[in-house]
């Protein structure tokens, strides 16, 4: 070949080289727009129907994103001359070796859909779940995130959600608020018992069914201890929680109920 026809085939070489690099760019970027397009519609599909779940909207999105995406690197492949019969087989051949090395990526991808199948929790549930706890924002094929009381973002991956004790407060519409109130010993008990029932009945947060439960606890060092149970809607518990605290102690200073602290005796002996 003389220098012009070296030239010739560099230059078409080159021009087809910018083309698939340019082409390939294009499907990268349309591909990347069409993946986010379609995850966001189908997490919108709750919005417009409220009888479907939005866990399961979240997960499907996340699922119908990366199989996009998959078959949008397959196209870049094949625009640089990769067959995609081959491609496929050698992805069969080291499938193997693959699932060894993200043996935790794919356990977390397993638990995801048990999660989403069997519904432990969902977007918007309090939940407690390999130890820590706050309101799940999301659920995807591979991390569950929860948004914690202080606003701090936590990502737990699926296997390790799935595999641990999850503790869901928002599963039932009611909770139960328990309190313990110590009294003195020269305190009537009746006495006592009544000003804690007249508190908490005057709340309306209190659900009447179940009835409301107020006894003895214990004999404290100092103190007799008084045990309330009160029933309220779940989203009511901590508003409930803090202000009967503080409710009890006004009133117990209304009706001169003494709350004892402990105190130490001192004692001297002369030399």
């Amino acid at each position: 070949m003389d220098i012009a026809q070296i030239q010739e085939f560099l230059t078409t070489v080159g021009l087809q080289m910018a083309i698939n690099v340019g082409m390939a760019a294009l499907i990268l970027i349309v591909g990347f727009m069409v993946a986010g397009s379609v995850a966001r519609f189908i997490r919108r599909i709750p919005d417009r129907n409220p009888k479907l779940d939005k866990t399961l909207a979240n997960f499907f999105a996340s699922m119908a994103k990366w199989a996009i995406l998959a078959v949008v690197i397959i196209a870049v492949l094949t625009r640089f001359g990769v067959e995609t019969t081959s491609l496929v087989a050698a992805l069969g051949a080291v499938t193997l070796a693959i699932g060894f090395a993200l043996q935790g990526t794919l356990s977390n991808v397993a638990a995801g859909v048990m999660i989403v199948f069997f519904r432990p929790y969902k977007i918007g549930d309090y939940v407690e779940v390999a130890g820590v706890a706050g309101s799940v924002k999301d659920v995807t094929l591979f991390y569950t995130e929860l948004s914690t009381p202080d606003n701090r973002q936590i990502t737990i991956p699926n296997g390790q959600s799935w595999g641990n004790v999850i503790t869901n407060y928002s599963a039932y519409p009611t909770r139960r608020c328990d309190f313990v109130f110590s009294a003195s010993y020269d305190d009537d008990i009746e006495k006592v018992i009544g000003v804690l029932r007249e508190t908490f009945d005057a709340d309306e947060r209190v659900l009447k069914d179940p009835e409301l439960f107020v006894e003895v606890k214990a004999h404290g060092a100092s103190s007799v201890d008084y045990v309330v149970r009160a029933w309220c809607n779940a989203g009511d518990y901590w508003g409930l929680h803090f202000d009967m605290n503080k409710a009890v102690k006004v009133a117990f200073d209304k009706n001169e109920i003494e709350i004892p602290y402990p105190h130490q005796v001192e004692i001297q002996k002369k030399g």
